[in-house]
């Protein structure tokens, strides 16, 4: 079900600018998603050749195009080279719908607090556009900079929906901890 009405090709921060995807992307993706560092916690998301970086932007924007949300290519203000992705999917966690949040960056903009600023633009994005679909993030145990990049977005840890994920056991954030009393998770 497409709900276009949703739709924001493009956010901004008080030092970003985040965009929808575009084929110009690809290489940008194959960079970030073919360095060792930046998967290194996610290791099934590692691309190994330049086709399946396009294969991944094809997904990316037949997200959009299906549901008219997905995940930005985000930039600094003025700057033209991509610092890394951030954006949510839907998906199924213990049976019910919700949106994954999603953040991976070049090795070269980590901790200058750009991945938390993006994420914290897409919660807030999801919490105005989405609210019937409760936001998560899934992290490994070991990853402690995608803790603190979930914690700044606002999200809090939820023990009780940990679960295991495709590269291993995953630690669940949410977005709204209330949600998941109502449902008895």
């Amino acid at each position: 079900m497409s709900d276009r009405s949703t739709a924001a090709e493009e956010l901004q921060t008080a030092r970003l600018s985040l965009r929808r995807p575009a084929e110009a992307d690809i290489d940008a993706i194959f960079a970030v998603h073919s360095d060792p560092d930046t998967c290194a916690h996610n290791p099934s998301d590692a691309l190994a050749r330049f086709e399946e970086a396009e294969v991944l932007y094809r997904r990316w924007d037949d997200q959009w195009e299906r549901h008219g949300y997905g995940y930005w290519v985000v930039r600094c203000h003025g700057s033209d080279r991509q610092l890394g992705f951030c954006g949510v999917k839907p998906m199924e966690l213990h049976g019910e719908r919700v949106l994954n949040l999603f953040y991976r960056f070049a090795a070269s903009a980590w901790g200058q607090g750009f991945a938390g600023e993006a994420a914290a633009a897409v919660t807030a994005w999801a919490h105005r556009h989405l609210p019937d679909l409760p936001l998560i993030a899934r992290i490994r145990p070991a990853n402690v900079a995608s803790q603190r990049v979930a914690l700044r977005a606002g999200l809090d840890r939820a023990q009780h929906l940990d679960t295991e994920g495709y590269d291993g056991f995953d630690w669940i954030y949410v977005a709204q901890p209330e949600h998941w009393a109502l449902t008895g998770h």
